[in-house]
């Protein structure tokens, strides 16, 4: 292979963030304290010089330690616990609301991409929510009741879609519906809930009505525990695992947005980095083509979802 060869390989994947062509090439580099050296280009066209995005654009922190903390907040541990964690281990520490920030930046952007997997599950889906009082926002008094509302798929344990909301009606439940759908397409044909009377407008409105049969497209499959019906053990069993994290949360505060992307993040946790007890692997193992080689999955999930938004950025 000759060297033209070489560099078109190497380059294909750039362009020049101002007008676009491909026609670049190495600049030097930019030397960083805490990041290393990061590779400039040049584009021969226009001569702007840029640097390749990796989803660390401008960050003052190196990748590993970023990750790190995403790792650790999402294990367990608290933001001033892992900012107590990294002043012993890194000379260059970080205040516990630089790691918020981190955690809901990368959870969104995360999020952002693997929402968009197609879903290769089973045929039935449980539904549920789960009650959260949040402090009135901002200074007043008492509290507000939100709702986290998710599915999951029986058969890969991944969760399918989820929302933290501020109610639980029709509204909220066809949000959580529709993403599902668009992830699952038509191989869903048994949705299990509980017995809340907003559920069977919503299913009926997302999955649509049969003329032909008069029945919903899908069957639902309502579990009253009240009646003595039983529980939806596999949506119970990971509501647990969710409580077991956010009840040291003391509440979300903030706002309902950055409640949802924390718990986005814990989505993709559930389903990309740690294993399932039952599985003895990744939900998205079984239920995507998605193949992650890296012991650091949250800084490959990183660089997939950058390629997939904005791989340039001028410098």
């Amino acid at each position: 292979m000759n060297n033209n060869s070489k560099k078109n390989i190497e380059y294909k994947n750039l362009s020049c963030p101002k007008c676009k062509s491909n026609s670049i090439k190495k600049d030097g580099k930019r030397k960083t304290e805490n990041r290393g050296s990061i590779q400039r280009y040049k584009c021969k066209k226009c001569n702007h010089r840029f640097v390749q995005d990796n989803g660390f654009f401008r960050m003052r922190n190196n990748p590993q330690k970023i990750t790190l903390c995403l790792d650790l907040f999402y294990r367990g541990v608290s933001t001033r616990k892992i900012q107590e964690h990294l002043s012993a281990f890194y000379p260059h520490n970080s205040n516990n609301s630089n790691i918020y920030r981190w955690i809901v930046k990368y959870s969104k952007k995360i999020s952002q991409f693997t929402d968009n997997l197609k879903l290769q599950i089973g045929q039935e889906i449980q539904l549920d929510e789960m009650e959260y009082s949040r402090r009135k926002y901002p200074n007043k008094k008492g509290v507000d009741k939100n709702w986290f509302i998710d599915c999951i798929d029986t058969k890969t344990r991944f969760m399918v879609s989820s929302e933290f909301v501020s109610g639980r009606e029709q509204k909220e439940i066809k949000q959580v519906l529709k993403k599902a759908k668009f992830k699952t397409e038509e191989q869903v044909k048994i949705v299990t809930t509980d017995g809340l009377m907003a559920y069977p407008n919503a299913i009926q409105n997302v999955y649509g009505f049969s003329n032909k049969t008069h029945k919903v497209n899908v069957i639902h499959n309502q579990v009253n525990a009240s009646k003595g019906e039983g529980f939806n053990i596999m949506i119970e069993r990971l509501h647990n695992n969710i409580r077991q994290r956010t009840k040291t949360f003391r509440g979300f505060h903030g706002s309902i947005e950055s409640a949802n992307l924390i718990m986005k993040g814990f989505e993709v946790y559930y389903n990309f980095i740690t294993k399932h007890l039952a599985l003895g692997k990744c939900p998205y193992e079984l239920a995507t083509e998605l193949k992650l080689n890296s012991e650091n999955k949250w800084l490959e999930l990183i660089d997939l979802s950058n390629k997939q938004q904005s791989p340039n950025k001028s410098y």
